[in-house]
């Protein structure tokens, strides 16, 4: 079947995208505004993207034209967020933070969720999430009208012990992180079937095919 994007309407293109780019991570982003108050919001939309400078980003869908956000709106101003991840013991209260409150409610304090202290930024990072990133704002990229992508550059890191095999390596044990990824619509995924797949080398491959 094909699918001709230029006669689908946004939502269809969602649809379609949303529901074929999966497993899609989540980043659980707190965010302060004026006064200090902490926001918590998943977005489904974010990957890492590079690592000199390491750089993640999460793309906000704004309610309207004119209506943006909550986090889109701390982040413009105070040019610093946190992206914390979601294991599957955390997937109830990441969904209440999923709830359309207004400005006045404190995420954290409806989802029963306990703030930390950043090193780095003022933003405090969700102490429950396994893996915590501490960013500071490179830019925010207009998509259209409706949504934004925000990109990060990660100052600091925080993992939770028992997940980190290694420190002087930097190795981190995923498995344990025990991760949820986003499919479609309400659809989540744990990340339990792990499998390994090492890489080709060129002269192991030639010598498999024949030289060509």
């Amino acid at each position: 079947m094909y699918f001709d994007f230029s006669r689908f309407s946004p939502l269809e293109r969602y649809k379609l995208l949303s529901s074929t780019v999966t497993p899609r991570p989540i980043a659980w982003v707190s965010t302060i505004d004026a006064t200090g108050k902490p926001n918590a919001a998943p977005f489904s939309f974010f990957n890492v993207f590079a690592e000199d400078p390491a750089t993640l980003g999460f793309a906000i869908n704004h309610r309207s034209d004119t209506d943006r956000k909550d986090t889109g709106e701390n982040v413009r101003l105070q040019r610093e967020f946190v992206v914390n991840l979601v294991s599957a013991d955390l997937v109830e209260k990441m969904n209440v933070t999923a709830i359309e409150f207004g400005p006045d409610i404190d995420e954290f304090a409806e989802a029963g969720l306990t703030p930390a202290a950043s090193t780095t930024i003022r933003t405090p990072r969700i102490a429950e999430s396994r893996v915590s990133f501490e960013c500071r704002l490179m830019q925010v990229v207009a998509l259209g009208t409706r949504r934004s992508l925000v990109l990060g550059e990660v100052l600091a890191m925080h993992v939770r012990d028992d997940a980190v095999l290694d420190a002087e390596r930097c190795w981190i044990d995923t498995q344990k992180l025990q991760l949820v990824g986003r499919m479609q619509g309400h659809q989540y995924l744990r990340t339990a079937d792990v499998f390994e797949l090492p890489m080709i080398p060129v002269d192991v491959w030639n010598a498999k095919t024949g030289d060509r």
